[in-house]
């Protein structure tokens, strides 16, 4: 039992647990809507996690991608009267073609230099769906239609709920997947030492310009989620400051941790709406929660705890 829970599929079936059970204890449809944002911003961090925990690229323009997906299904839905499905799936391509012409540049560049360039292309993206007014709806921020699939339309909490729950449940099985195949097993070898890597024959530009896409059309899915969800949409969801929250989720969680990354956002995402309590204070208490977090489990949540109590990273 103990190394069932320490395993992948014993975190995955946990996670489905979770899902399920959760609904139980919410009281009201406030705890869904939260519930709701903590899984599109799990779907995120997952897909950065991959570029950041396992191939060590940093990425501080992370939310462009999640931008470009939103705004995608938000204008071609609600002015061109595209379906849905299919102004999700043109936002994933446009994020992921643009992911793929971006990234063998960008990602030749190291360290601060990195960070740098990839904070350049996400603000270039966020001043882009700003000064779009006729596209765009520039600050105000445009409508979105509401999601419909197969001829069902999603709407109230408990459809939305289980829509990004499913969806959730399916990305985080597929990056599980992606890092136990040689695929994965390169990343981690890249994330060790990209010259040791190249001399041992793996292909370093071709394999972190694959997971520059793979996580940049993540977060293009997540972000057309978020718009349809939300109903309105402002480029606010693809500034810098939300880049920075999709980089300290992955760090809170734990990085190279597909369930740390959940957990960072599901704590990073729901801590302030409880904290409120505290009335002027929670920003303070969501801090503090932070700087405890990393003096005394720097590796991460859940790396930390699963070193603990399974002897493995999780």
């Amino acid at each position: 039992m103990r190394r069932l829970l320490g395993s992948h599929h014993g975190g995955l079936v946990l996670l489905v647990l979770a899902i399920l059970l959760m609904p139980l204890g919410f009281p009201n449809s406030f705890y869904f809507d939260v519930a709701i944002n903590v899984g599109i911003a799990a779907i995120v961090c997952i897909g950065l996690n991959l570029l950041i925990g396992y191939a060590g690229q940093i990425s501080l323009g992370h939310a462009g991608f999640f931008g470009i997906g939103a705004y995608a299904s938000a204008i071609l839905t609600s002015t061109h009267g595209w379906p849905p499905l299919l102004a999700l799936l043109a936002g994933i391509l446009l994020s992921g073609g643009i992911a793929f012409a971006v990234a063998r540049p960008i990602l030749a560049l190291k360290g601060h230099y990195l960070a740098m360039a990839t904070l350049g292309l996400g603000i270039i993206i966020s001043i882009v769906l700003s000064q779009e007014v006729a596209l765009t709806g520039g600050p105000d921020g445009m409508p979105v239609d509401p999601l419909t699939l197969f001829g069902f339309e999603i709407s109230g909490t408990w459809s939305w709920y289980w829509l990004v729950g499913g969806t959730l449940v399916l990305v985080t099985w597929l990056a599980l997947n992606l890092v136990d195949s040689p695929i994965g097993r390169a990343l981690r070898a890249v994330h060790s030492s990209e010259i040791a890597a190249r001399v041992c024959g793996v292909d370093t530009t071709a394999y972190k310009v694959l997971v520059f896409v793979v996580s940049a059309v993540i977060a293009s899915l997540a972000g057309s989620l978020f718009a349809h969800f939300s109903g309105w949409l402002t480029p606010d969801e693809a500034d810098f400051l939300r880049s920075i929250q999709f980089v300290t989720m992955v760090v809170l969680g734990g990085m190279a941790s597909t369930f740390g990354a959940i957990v960072g956002a599901a704590l990073l995402t729901a801590l302030p709406q409880f904290l409120t309590v505290f009335q002027n204070y929670e920003h303070v208490m969501l801090g503090l929660v932070m700087v405890l977090t990393m003096i005394f489990m720097p590796r991460g949540l859940v790396p930390t705890l699963a070193l603990r109590f399974f002897g493995d990273r999780s």
